[in-house]
């Protein structure tokens, strides 16, 4: 079977097959077009521009159909298909994938075909993990990006992809397949998915007019031009004119109003991705575009004034969507969201504009439920989700006192929803700590039917999500995070409200209570029940804090054992827990209390103290105080390590 060589009028194709006949590969590219562009357009390099690249994946495909004379055979080659029809495919794309490895971003895009006037092109803005695939794929280089894309999207195993890529000039194929798997191990979902949506589409695209002004004036400048040279035909010799002056670029497409995604209002009740990009754009001043080009200069000219953590402060790369504009109690505000992040411009009549960035990505129907337009001393006003059908005001000290509405404008902005009145120093709370105010809202019966849920303002832009797992009955498998709405739930969170006071301002996403263990207490004194409240942030951090709850006369705080920054325990990935306490009885003697998670077979103590127990509890008098370590042993035959009020 004949192979093929890099003729003049194209890279090699690395196929051990003849080149199809030109019928044939025609009808292949036809067939086969929308998969080749997308192909041809992951692959080349980001810096052509939004624009250029996707023009040049066009042109690409469009010019890899075979002319002139039979080629020779490549150094390296990919088992040919069987089929007529896959074997033109694989011709083709072969072509496709070494054209675009050799287009380098220098190159003008006057050579590229077909040619565009008067109009941007550009493929849909994704939501986060879009952006966020968008980004990691323009780190890589145009060989790891053609190995990711050959895999992923073409289904070709390592060696035909190894192949293919050799015999398109890549130096080192091994090395690009072992980058595109790590990339691919850390993407969260199904990459192929991904990829083939319309964020990655140069297929479908969206048109915006260029400058028109611009144009006009160029126009004229040009013929302006030609009547002057003209003129200036018999002294030309002797004179050369200044060239005229080039006339002012037009304002980056991030930075104009008459950019920005304004979402269809009834997209929320049609769409998978209840989140933020399916906010419409609300508030009375979303025609104004002077307000609307300060807030956008505020965010590209880099003049935030606050960033929660682990939020870029860098301007957007694409026009992002206009969620609210509008007045707040006399301040101008603008809400926007470019996928990854939303920021919040206010202007008040007197005084200095302020841009606020807080992290948004992988939003969900809770999450995205609420933003905080304005903070006074009146209260906090809300932007609530259009999916929001109810919304009212709880007392999280006060979980047996009934709801309170909120009172909600057209436009989605609530009324003041004051701070707590007065400190509490109830069960579960450290004596004198502020008091929580909460919202519980409940989303409209077209997204989802009787859902309720509560949001705690925790001094980000989002407030953070409530929610509880209590503890499970004997033999009954490991319970799932349920909402905190319901008379438990609201009691246990009450227990529990005063550790939400140190998360304020951290960039707070959710916050979970999990009852991990219970144990009988000696002396008979009842029962204590072992709880893990961990925080979840918008970076993916998170926080545990361990109380232990013990029955008492008097209401007074939880017991602090530990609390742990930057862990993954407590949560999806940190399921195996330990914990202990040291315990005074009713009688004045002291005791050493632990307990583990529902995997924990067996606990030591060491150190201060010395004691084994089997199973998950362990309980033993003590002399006096010290330090104890303890470990856990694992079903599974691992170990954990305790946590202590001395170790945390």
């Amino acid at each position: 079977m004949q192979q093929l060589r890099t003729s003049s009028t194209g890279p090699a194709t690395g196929i051990s097959a003849p080149r199809p006949a030109r019928d044939a590969a025609e009808a292949a590219l036809v067939e086969h077009y929308a998969a080749l562009v997308r192909l041809a357009h992951l692959v080349l390099p980001p810096a052509l521009g939004r624009q250029r690249r996707v023009l040049t994946a066009h042109a690409v495909v469009q010019r890899a159909l075979p002319r002139g004379r039979p080629e020779r055979p490549a150094a390296r080659a990919v088992p040919a298909p069987r089929a007529p029809r896959e074997e033109a495919h694989a011709w083709l794309r072969a072509r496709v994938v070494a054209r675009a490895l050799a287009t380098r971003a220098v190159r003008p895009a006057a050579l590229a075909l077909p040619r565009v006037t008067g109009l941007r092109i550009f493929p849909r803005a994704g939501g986060g993990d879009e952006l966020a695939l968008d980004r990691a794929l323009a780190a890589l280089d145009p060989p790891t990006r053609a190995a990711l894309a050959l895999t992923a999207l073409e289904g070709l195993g390592p060696e035909t992809t190894a192949a293919l890529l050799a015999g398109a000039g890549v130096s080192d194929p091994a090395a690009a397949l072992a980058a595109a798997e790590r990339l691919r191990s850390t993407v969260p979902g199904d990459l192929a998915a991904l990829l083939r949506g319309p964020e990655f589409d140069p297929c479908t695209v969206h048109l915006r007019p260029t400058d028109l002004l611009r144009r006009r004036r160029r126009g004229r400048i040009a013929v302006l031009a030609a009547a002057l040279l003209l003129a200036a035909v018999p002294a030309a010799a002797a004179l050369r004119p200044e060239p005229a002056p080039p006339p002012p670029a037009p304002p980056a497409p991030a930075a104009d109003p008459a950019a920005l995604h304004r979402t269809d209002p009834g997209r929320w009740a049609d769409t998978s991705r209840v989140d933020f990009t399916a906010w419409p754009a609300r508030g009375a001043r979303t025609g104004d575009t002077a307000l609307l080009g300060r807030a956008l200069a505020a965010w590209t000219g880099g003049a935030a004034t606050r960033t929660t953590p682990g939020t870029a402060g860098t301007a957007p790369s694409a026009p992002p969507a206009l969620l609210y504009a509008g007045e707040t109690g006399g301040t101008a505000v603008v809400l926007l969201h470019d996928g990854l992040r939303l920021a919040r411009y206010t202007e008040p009549p007197a005084g200095t504009p302020a841009l606020t960035l807080a992290r948004a990505d992988d939003a969900d129907v809770t999450t995205a439920a609420a933003v905080v337009l304005a903070r006074t001393a009146a209260g906090t006003r809300y932007l609530l989700a259009p999916w929001i059908a109810d919304a009212e005001v709880r007392d999280l000290a006060a979980p047996a006192a009934p709801s309170r509405d909120l009172p909600v404008g057209p436009d989605g902005v609530t009324a003041p929803v004051p701070a707590a009145s007065s400190a509490h120093s109830g069960t579960g709370g450290t004596a004198g700590c502020a008091g929580t105010t909460v919202l519980r809202l409940r989303s409209s019966a077209r997204i989802v039917e009787d859902h309720a849920f509560l949001l705690a303002d925790l001094g980000g832009l989002s407030p953070a999500h409530l929610t509880w797992t209590p503890l499970p009955a004997a033999g009954v498998p490991s319970r799932q995070p349920r909402e905190a709405t319901g008379p438990l739930g609201l009691a246990a969170w009450a227990r529990s409200g005063c550790l939400l006071g140190p998360l304020r301002d951290s960039g707070v996403r959710s916050v979970n209570r999990w009852e991990f263990a219970d144990q009988r207490l000696p002396e008979g004194a009842g029962r204590a029940l072992w709880v893990c409240a961990r925080a979840e942030t918008w970076e993916g951090t998170g926080r545990a804090d361990v109380t232990l709850e013990t029955p008492s006369r008097v209401p007074g705080p939880a017991r602090a054992v530990a609390s742990v920054p930057d862990t993954a325990a407590c949560g999806r990935f940190g399921q195996h827990v330990l914990a202990g306490s040291p315990w005074t009885a009713p009688s004045g003697a002291r005791y050493l209390l632990a307990a583990g998670s529902r995997h924990v077979t067996g606990i030591t103590a060491g150190g201060a103290v010395r004691a084994r127990a089997e199973g998950r509890v362990l309980a033993v008098r003590t002399g006096g105080p010290g330090a104890v370590v303890l470990d856990g042993r694992l079903a599974d035959g691992g170990t954990v390590d305790g946590w202590t009020p001395a170790a945390g």
